[in-house]
């Protein structure tokens, strides 16, 4: 597999070639708490902007902008890169969510049913509800979300080993018991079949319970995951 996905297209024009120029006039916070370009910056932008230097300006970012046209993907598909798709689907997606949790910039609505009882709303009225309002735990809500997509992508790469492997200690050891057509213990001259049993040194144990609770968790994960697939833009 190849996979080559370029950034989305930018503008570069005579505002941002400005703002670069003028590195050293520190930017703003607005009233919302986001860092802002100062009123100088765009004054000398938007003089720049007017000049017949700065309209050509414009028109070359205008067509450049026009020839990269949108992202560039190009993805090359080997035969083999299908043979356990669930696990080369994994190794992608499990980078991709964690650069995402590092670097997102919101949080869209979670469903409380979907996290712990901690992270569930202690009120919140209709009206709040109507108007799309969060509340104190909604950004939290995002992070667990995340958390528990990463953590299925992560355990769903690892070798059975370290995975599922873990519930399964101690050692096997199997006698074959030779019996007849129903079942019942023969000689092993006269068996019709062999039955595998446990023999006098096997020390092996399975925990059931540990391994349907890891399960669980894994494909609630995945299940996290497809419901808020559209979401994973943030």
């Amino acid at each position: 597999m190849k996979v080559k996905i370029n950034k989305y297209p930018t503008w570069f024009g005579p505002y941002q070639l400005v703002e670069l120029l003028m590195f050293w006039v520190p930017k703003e916070k607005d009233e919302y708490g986001i860092l802002r370009t100062p009123d100088s910056v765009d004054k000398v932008g938007e003089w720049y902007a007017d000049t017949w230097l700065g309209k050509g300006h414009s028109w070359l970012a205008e067509k450049y902008s026009s020839w990269q046209d949108e992202r560039r993907v190009s993805v090359h598909i080997d035969p083999w890169d299908s043979w356990s798709a669930d696990h080369t689907l994994a190794d992608i997606i499990l980078p991709v969510l964690v650069e995402l949790k590092r670097s997102k910039q919101g949080a869209p609505f979670v469903d409380v049913k979907d996290v712990p009882k901690e992270l569930q709303p202690k009120k919140q009225t209709k009206k709040q509800r109507d108007n799309g309002e969060t509340d104190s735990t909604h950004f939290e809500r995002w992070d667990w979300v995340l958390d528990e997509m990463i953590w299925a992508f992560s355990e769903h790469v690892k070798d059975w080993d370290e995975s599922e492997g873990q519930f399964h200690t101690g050692t096997h050891d199997t006698v074959f018991t030779p019996v007849d057509a129903d079942g019942n213990e023969v000689e092993r001259d006269d068996a019709k079949l062999f039955r595998m049993d446990r023999g006098p040194n096997d020390t092996s144990h399975f925990d059931k319970e540990g391994y349907e609770a890891y399960m669980d968790r894994k494909q609630n994960g995945f299940r996290l995951f497809g419901k808020y697939y559209t979401a994973l833009w943030r």
